[in-house]
């Protein structure tokens, strides 16, 4: 690897260094790894992603990366993967997993350590979490470090980073402070609230994590962390607060213990129900920087609570369509069976159906949707609907579509708007009806050996509790609609397949 100067800049010139090594992502379909991803990629790293399921994470990489079957669990499977690798990144957890996730997580980077030795891999990066181990860590911060030491235990040089809660449009830790702030104007604030953390913007993080790729490195190293404030997440919520206008008062009690407060924040928001008790129960341990070393390691400059909240705002609707925490598989568990998913603030309907199509006839039908050619199912309930936006002021279906065939990103389609078109992949539309909150319905197409997979998403943002009562009200009808609109749009794309 080339040595690093005083101005940070590595001694190979850039498109030189990016050839010399292969690198290994694991997690890449997660929060931070699908974002270290297309860092990444616009590095013009040479990239080779795992994935439990390939077939899910390749329409988000570029062409130039390189996507594998491998399990951590099934340490077989990563012989493969790690095959000429020089670099691997290693950001698997099993937050969100049902079962034991303390002895998952053991496993995984046991598997992955001793795969990796035995592929003369050269350098490991791993993100965990701050926290002092005297004083009696969370048992996700605990698992966190446990993981770290196995990584080191390979042998190998491994980067360990140690960060507090990331800010970031669609982070576990922003969508909680979001949930809690948007809806709650008085807080009965428990212990936790008054603990100390150091939050980083995303983006800084993603900035550590890329220069650990050519930072000189001998041994294996603990480099920790964090934004420019050391703060109570009472502050980082009163911040989020008045960026957005919003006056809340806070409340502190001294009896909500760790569990109690688990179960308080279920009732409150509608984070991920496995995934938040966990995240409370870390709540408890301080997390600020002692050592402060990366900011002479690395020519970085984090940002403030305050401009790392503002990012997340400014980027928030934008990055919604990016990755969110909510992305790996794993934190999703089985879906409800009444009411969708609720991930962060958002509730989430998704269906999905396979048919003997290949992805461009399976598109055709999505990309017709609307106007003159109709929704496909139930097309009286959905001209009542919008006869009734027309009533409450709203734009109704009357504007139809700009062209019969084809749609692009900006078109009008009835009462929505085209956010985004991939050709044969993805529509997303983003709902202009009057509604309380925000709402927008997406279809992806991917490959199968079969043919196609539809998978169709409906996703609402409440408002507030009348937007509550609008979804869970509307809900048994909107899953009728959506389901006979998915199977028709699938019989469609059979016919069209047929060539009838």
């Amino acid at each position: 690897m080339g040595q690093i100067d005083v101005a940070g800049q590595s001694s190979l010139a850039p498109m030189e260094q990016n050839h010399l090594s292969l690198v290994l992502l694991t997690g890449a379909s997660g929060y931070i790894g699908g974002r270290l991803l297309k860092a990444l990629e616009q590095a013009h790293r040479a990239v080779r992603c795992v994935a439990r399921r390939p077939g899910f994470l390749r329409p988000r990489v570029a062409p130039t990366t390189e996507v594998i079957q491998a399990d951590c669990l099934d340490r077989d499977s990563l012989t493969p993967a790690m095959t000429g690798v020089d670099t691997a990144y290693y950001l698997v957890h099993s937050m969100g997993s049902a079962g034991q996730f303390e002895e998952q997580d053991r496993q995984a980077a046991q598997n992955f350590a001793d795969a990796a030795r035995k592929a003369g891999i050269r350098r490991i990066i791993y993100l965990g979490g701050l926290g002092d181990q005297e004083q009696g860590l969370s048992a996700h911060l605990r698992s966190r470090h446990e993981v770290a030491d196995i990584l080191r235990s390979s042998g190998i040089p491994t980067i360990e980073f140690r960060a507090s809660i990331v800010i970031g449009s669609g982070s576990l830790s922003f969508e909680m402070i979001r949930a809690l702030v948007q809806r709650l104007p008085v807080m009965i604030c428990p212990r936790w609230v008054a603990v100390k953390a150091q939050p980083i913007a995303v983006e800084d993080v993603i900035a550590y994590m890329m220069a650990a790729l050519d930072l000189p490195l001998e041994q294996s190293q603990v480099i920790e962390i964090g934004g420019t404030d050391q703060v109570s997440y009472g502050e980082i919520m009163q911040e989020y607060a008045r960026q957005c206008g919003l006056h809340r008062l806070m409340i502190p009690v001294p009896f909500l213990t760790p569990r109690l407060s688990s179960l308080w924040l279920g009732l409150v928001t509608p984070i991920y129900a496995r995934v938040g008790r966990k995240l409370v129960d870390s709540m408890r341990n301080p997390t600020p920087v002692r050592d402060a070393s990366a900011l002479t390691i690395f020519p970085i400059k984090p940002r403030s609570l305050r401009e790392s909240i503002a990012r997340a705002l400014r980027h928030e609707d934008q990055e919604f369509a990016c990755t969110r925490w909510s992305d790996a598989l794993s934190s999703g568990g089985q879906a409800a069976a009444w009411g969708g998913v609720q991930f962060g603030t958002r509730l989430v309907d998704s269906r999905t159906i396979e048919v003997s199509a290949p992805p461009s006839a399976a598109f055709a039908p999505i990309r017709r949707i609307g106007g003159a050619n109709g929704w496909y199912f139930a097309n009286f309930l959905w001209w009542v609907r919008g006869t009734l936006d027309l009533l409450a002021g709203g734009v109704g279906l009357r504007r139809g579509r700009r062209n019969a065939e084809t749609l692009i990103a900006g078109d009008a389609l009835d009462f929505w708007r085209v956010e985004s078109i991939e050709p044969d992949h993805l529509l997303r539309l983003a709902a202009e009806m009057k509604i309380p909150g925000r709402a927008w319905l997406q279809f992806e197409v991917e490959p199968t050996n079969r043919g196609s997979m539809i998978r169709q998403t409906a996703i609402f943002d409440p408002a507030g509790l009348a937007g509550l009562l609008y979804w869970y009200a509307l809900y048994p009808v909107h899953r009728w609609i959506f389901g006979g609109m998915l199977r028709e749009i699938a019989a469609r794309a059979e016919r069209k397949a047929a060539g009838r």
